[in-house]
């Protein structure tokens, strides 16, 4: 099944973005269900694993299954598939950014606004 899309578009270039996106260390800073997160190796890209704690203190593996450097990746959580993550260029100092939701969990698209408006808040100040 296709993802439902949650975007917002962010004065910011795409790069910075897609930076933000990709630094794991940095995902409990903008994800409300991550408190923390760490990678197993040193790149981030197609079938890189880790691991992320969610906000109730559970840490679970994950994989990246799907990467299209600085564009989309995607992602299994505990042998899931979950979210999604796009970001695409408007203009050199605007871009979209998106989070994919899967369609059987689509209340999660309200989590993933919120990420969109802290995104929006970490790349504009």
């Amino acid at each position: 099944m296709k993802p439902w899309w949650v975007e917002r578009e962010i004065a910011a270039p795409a790069g910075e973005a897609w930076a933000l996106l990709v630094d794991v260390e940095r995902w409990p800073a903008w994800g409300p269900s991550v408190s923390d997160a760490g990678l197993d190796g040193d790149a981030f890209g197609l079938g890189a694993t880790g691991w992320v704690r969610t906000a109730v203190g559970v840490r679970v593996p994950f994989e990246i299954t799907s990467f299209e450097d600085g564009e989309e990746w995607g992602w299994k959580v505990a042998g899931i598939p979950a979210t999604d993550h796009r970001v695409r260029p408007v203009t050199d100092d605007r871009c979209v950014v998106g989070f994919g939701v899967p369609p059987l969990v689509a209340p999660y698209a309200l989590v993933c606004r919120r990420a969109l408006a802290t995104i929006d808040g970490l790349l504009t100040g």
